[in-house]
């Protein structure tokens, strides 16, 4: 059972700099997140290197491809220690139906991901044509038929995500300590985000580029 409420994202290409956050944190507290920009420059080394410090890996690389694609692709990282893995909901079902079956068999969770941060309702219209509460709730109900063990979504959606998908894990980026102006639109506090059902918190800038990670870190569980 993964308890940690937080996954820290650390999205930098240098492994020095990864050293030195996984140095930093307490695996006790956190998760850490290997996005595509730390795995696009270090590979599967950055699994073991994360590993190696005690932490849970949630590998957030949002497989998206036909579904024998993905399957196999998922499949390729057996051995490695994945707790949680990404893959587009939008995918479709035969995609998530496999991406799960793999998921399992290499003894990860699969986490199925609704709509970025990102985009905001402009966004979402020109991409599907709908706004984003709709497409948020087809996309829930599309992760519950495919009985995904958890997925991604904004904050906003989360209240949605409470009354139709109410077993499935919610894992939340878009987690903002003030009001900062960044390429995140839908953003919520920590402590807002919990309380609308939230189970876990992925946060990487506010932490991983402040100070003292570690600090900032127990000073975020503080307020909640």
């Amino acid at each position: 059972m993964i308890n940690n409420k937080i996954i820290v994202a650390i999205d930098t290409p240098e492994e020095e700099r990864l050293s030195e956050l996984l140095n930093d944190l307490n695996p006790d507290l956190c998760m850490i997140k290997i996005g595509s920009i730390l795995f696009n420059s270090l590979g599967r080394r950055s699994f073991d290197l994360v590993a190696n410090k005690g932490f849970n890996i949630f590998f957030d690389i949002k497989f998206h491809d036909i579904p024998n694609t993905v399957a196999h692709s998922i499949l390729s990282f057996k051995g490695y220690p994945i707790n949680l893995l990404t893959v587009h909901i939008s995918g479709g079902m035969s995609m998530l139906t496999r991406a799960r079956e793999a998921a399992h068999a290499i003894k990860s969770k699969v986490i199925g991901v609704s709509l970025l941060t990102s985009l905001d309702q402009k966004d979402v219209e020109k991409v599907f044509f709908n706004d984003i509460r709709k497409v948020a709730d087809n996309l829930f109900d599309l992760a519950k038929e495919a009985n995904m063990d958890g997925i991604v979504c904004s904050a906003h959606e989360l209240k949605y995500a409470r009354t139709n998908i109410p077993n499935l894990l919610k894992i939340v980026p878009g987690i903002r300590l003030s009001s900062d102006n960044d390429d995140q639109k839908r953003v919520m506090s920590p402590g807002e985000a919990l309380k609308l059902g939230a189970n876990h918190l992925v946060i990487g800038r506010p932490i991983t580029e402040s100070k003292h990670p570690n600090a900032e870190l127990e000073k975020i569980y503080e307020t909640l």
